[in-house]
């Protein structure tokens, strides 16, 4: 059984929390592309689950602009081991800060080893459940573009520029598919 709570947010619209009781599975924006992923239809409202109070105050801290380490919170992501890796990475980019999908992709291929590509690194990143928390938002192309975000590229240019990134130099491509 997954259960799920809604956290409000003004700007971004409603937060849809998933967990199997003890964890964190799941964290999408309202309308977001892949909403509730494979969990969609199996999610029972519950509000007073514990993991749910740790989750409103680390987002409640997140907005307030001091944000706590993603790991004072028990998340268990769904995927593939090569997801798996990459939601990994994206735990560690420091709030505030960009990282490219090639520089993933790189530092994957340097941990294992063996080779990744930005795409795979970047449909890896957009099959993410976990937003905000697990921040993909942080990701960029090599170019400046800021693709690829499963929310939207203006709640992505939000959130940037909420945690006080530099954006100078980035834009929104006009055309593409990771729009």
């Amino acid at each position: 059984m997954l259960y799920s709570t809604v956290y409000p947010h003004a700007e971004l619209g409603d937060l849809t929390i998933a967990s199997d009781g003890e964890a964190i599975v799941g964290l999408w924006i309202e309308g977001q592309k892949y909403f509730a992923g494979k969990v969609a239809g199996n999610l029972q409202r519950r509000d007073d689950l514990p993991v749910f109070a740790q989750v409103r105050a680390w987002l409640d801290r997140y907005f307030d602009g001091d944000p706590l380490p993603v790991a004072t919170l028990p998340l268990k992501p769904g995927g593939t081991p090569f997801q798996q890796r990459v939601w990994k990475l994206l735990a560690d980019i420091p709030y505030g800060e960009l990282r490219t999908y090639a520089e993933l992709a790189a530092q994957i291929a340097c941990d294992c080893g063996g080779k990744a590509s930005a795409r795979a690194v970047g449909t890896a990143n957009g099959r993410n459940p976990i937003s905000i928390i697990l921040p993909c938002h942080r990701v960029i192309g090599s170019d400046g573009s800021l693709t690829g975000y499963a929310g939207g590229i203006a709640r992505k240019v939000w959130l940037l520029e909420h945690e006080g990134a530099n954006l100078t130099g980035l834009y929104v491509p006009k055309r593409g598919t990771a729009l």
